[in-house]
């Protein structure tokens, strides 16, 4: 039998009016748990927290990126902002927007899509928030002499050969292989083997872990939770995904998943903020991230909080 899962519940007004379920996995540095809740041997899709493995197995399969922001950005599930599109555009080179393969979307930052609409403009490729990690697959086509059109087709060599890098990278078989919101194969693994995978991305000094530590606003954007975390807790490396996902790791390679079952986003930061506590971290940051605003009239009114485990 599964353990208890993680319980974030919903207050407006002072009245609990829901709450969420999720599994909630944390690990020392040695990758024994110190705090296990909920369906953490099951698979599940970890969405844009696959990003950093996914652009680890770009380099392992030769790509170089001109700088580290170009590596941040194609781990990134970007705000679309100017500067994520400007770098977006360098990654793509001669290629240009034309050849990616993710739909149009506008930018998930307010202001830039507000700008974009003023314009006279509308969804593009390049603001859509993978855009980056689609740029680094096309590059990695091309350094390996690999057609660039079906470069999100499961069979592809590119994607044929992320897979086996990821598979490796986390110590554990894809149990699914799905499509995921941005076009491209997405890979189902525990989260204990999504954990493996960020252990060895800051155990071994992956660039990844480096770029995406340096570069925490081309990882998300504006005052977004991933990248505040990472601006706020020396060291971390994290990303968080849809559908409730997001994962974390600490210098010393300790780390933390969550997935949120019905994969509501408002309840996987205080998740995150709660399994970072478990393993002993301490930062204004988490303070401020460990409950989610519930709006009423355009006003604060309630909270998304964690429940179980008992807060600290």
């Amino acid at each position: 039998m599964s353990p208890a899962p993680a319980r974030v519940e919903v207050l407006r007004s002072g009245y609990v009016e829901g709450w969420h379920e999720a599994s909630l996995l944390a690990v020392d540095a040695t990758g024994v748990p110190v705090l296990a809740l909920g369906e953490v041997e099951r698979p599940w899709f970890a969405r844009s927290a696959n990003k950093p493995l996914q652009a680890a197995a770009l380099l392992a399969l030769g790509w170089v990126p001109a700088s580290p922001v170009e590596l941040a950005l194609a781990c990134a599930s970007h705000s679309g902002e100017p500067g994520h599109v400007e770098v977006v555009r360098a990654v793509l080179g001669d290629l240009g927007p034309g050849a990616l393969g993710c739909p149009p979307d506008l930018p998930l930052d307010e202001p830039a899509a507000r700008a974009l609409l003023a314009d006279g403009e509308g969804p593009q490729r390049l603001t859509m928030n993978c855009s980056g990690k689609h740029a680094a697959m096309l590059r990695t086509c091309l350094v390996n002499g690999w057609s660039t059109a079906g470069y999100l087709d499961p069979a592809h060599p590119l994607q044929q050969g992320v897979q086996r890098e990821l598979e490796d990278l986390v110590g554990e078989g894809v149990a699914h292989v799905a499509v995921d919101g941005c076009g491209a194969p997405q890979h189902s693994f525990t989260l204990a083997g999504l954990l493996r995978g960020y252990t060895r991305l800051v155990q071994e000094r992956s660039p990844v872990a480096a770029a995406m530590r340096d570069h925490p606003w081309y990882v998300g954007g504006t005052g977004r939770d991933v990248t505040r975390l990472m601006e706020g807790v020396p060291g971390l490396v994290a990303k968080d995904g849809a559908e409730g996902v997001f994962a974390a790791a600490l210098p010393d390679g300790a780390a933390v998943a969550v997935k949120v079952h019905d994969g509501a986003a408002r309840a996987r930061t205080p998740l995150l903020v709660a399994g970072l506590r478990a393993l002993g971290v301490i930062a204004p940051v988490l303070d401020e991230l460990a409950a989610t605003p519930v709006l009423g009239g355009g006003r604060r009114v309630g909270e998304a909080r964690v429940a179980y485990p008992q807060p600290d």
